[in-house]
């Protein structure tokens, strides 16, 4: 089911995760069988700049909706895009003179060093325990949301995994729903279990507590 609405048109998609998000079963969290509201929006990775402008428009639409398991109000959206964060982190953090960020020392040094180097660096500057979920932990503490969006996870491979995040998002998001906008797909087989596929090609990593947004009934 989920690979064939994967390939239907854009609008049949976006319908879709319209009446899955604003749905009181989504938002209360119901039927999860103690597992957590993780959910993965897989799309094909040359759609990137339509799934860009539909995730715009679901936000949109989504805080216009009338909800009644949220007193009639529209679904609060909260937007991460995992790319903008990280160049944020690094703009606020020190380089290696005064006045100069640590992202202008990474934008002087690009040039000039091997791509190991620079993904040892990215990861080292960018860890996901230290830094980055933190960073969105703040976010969730200080914002008032029903649901978190997060994107820009091709942005950001191969020094920040999309399996790494969900698993360390593990305690810090698990009173709201998740969804990660995916530009690949999550497999599953019996013989291999699931795992996320980025740009259907790299082999991000075995992920198996998140549910294919597309298989969700309405």
């Amino acid at each position: 089911m989920s690979l064939k609405l994967r390939q239907q048109p854009l609008a049949a998609r976006f319908n879709h995760l319209l009446k899955v998000i604003s749905s009181p079963r989504f938002l209360e969290m119901r039927g999860l069988n103690n597992d957590l509201p993780f959910y993965i929006c897989e799309f094909n990775a040359q759609e990137a700049f339509e799934m860009q402008r539909t995730q715009r428009q679901l936000i949109s639409q989504l805080r216009n909706t009338h909800v009644d398991c949220l007193q009639g109000r529209g679904v609060r959206v909260l937007d991460i895009n995992l790319y903008d964060l990280s160049v944020g982190l690094l703009q606020a953090r020190e380089g290696g003179a005064e006045g100069i960020s640590l992202w202008d020392d990474i934008l002087r040094l690009e040039p000039e060093i091997g791509k190991d180097r620079l993904l040892e660096l990215l990861q080292n500057v960018l860890d996901i325990k230290e830094h980055l979920i933190p960073a969105i932990a703040q976010r969730l503490a200080h914002t008032d949301y029903d649901v978190l969006f997060l994107s820009g996870i091709g942005e950001v491979f191969p020094y920040i995994r999309s399996h790494n995040v969900l698993n360390n998002l593990q305690s810090t998001a698990k009173d709201k729903p998740t969804v990660m906008f995916f530009p690949g797909e999550y497999r599953h087989s019996l013989e291999q279990g699931a795992s996320l596929e980025l740009f259907g090609l790299l082999h991000d990593d075995k992920y198996y507590r998140a549910f294919n947004i597309f298989e969700v009934q309405v």
